[in-house]
């Protein structure tokens, strides 16, 4: 890993990022942040409501300071949204300071995995799939530019994904 020992997770909504990261945290006694999670715990306020009240553009720039406020924690896993890598200094960021695990997913497992979710506002109007589709056509090329390592979480359980991750960052094999 890399000087900060901050393992960024990237990928799409839907991939696993807050459980797996939940769970890796667990399994290497590191501390673990949710940028979403965080971002509501500071505003007082859902997700939803901030992309109510400010916009995409102003969820973007909490986000952006969030992920800011978090690479100074060392030891850490953070789980990012999925438009995290849409800003240039979100992954210059993330790749100067940590290590980036990309947990890809399909589309078709996206959308059977948010299909119940109703606190997700990308995918609260329009097709759901179509918005999907969209997302991972703009961000994938991203994620792959900014991972160390990527895994696949179709089809497999988070702790199957979590003891892979952690056989590679103990053997201090996580590079692409």
């Amino acid at each position: 890993m890399r000087k900060t020992e901050v393992i960024y997770l990237v990928g799409p909504m839907g991939a696993g990022k807050s459980t797996i990261g939940k769970l890796l945290a667990d399994s290497l006694n590191m501390e673990f942040y949710d940028v979403d999670r965080e971002i509501e715990e500071r505003a007082g306020v859902d997700i939803p409501w901030i992309f109510d009240m400010e916009g995409e553009e102003g969820f973007r720039e909490r986000e952006a300071q969030m992920l800011s406020d978090l690479s100074e924690s060392p030891g850490a896993i953070v789980s990012t949204g999925g438009g995290a890598v849409l800003r240039d200094d979100n992954r210059a960021l993330m790749m100067t300071r940590g290590t980036v695990v990309y947990l890809r997913t399909s589309v078709d497992e996206q959308i059977r995995r948010t299909a119940k979710d109703r606190k997700r506002p990308l995918l609260q109007q329009g097709n759901p799939e179509e918005t999907l589709r969209r997302l991972m056509a703009e961000r994938e090329p991203l994620y792959l530019q900014l991972a160390d390592y990527s895994i696949t979480t179709d089809q497999r359980s988070p702790r199957t994904v979590v003891q892979e991750l952690v056989e590679k960052i103990r053997s201090g094999d996580l590079s692409s």
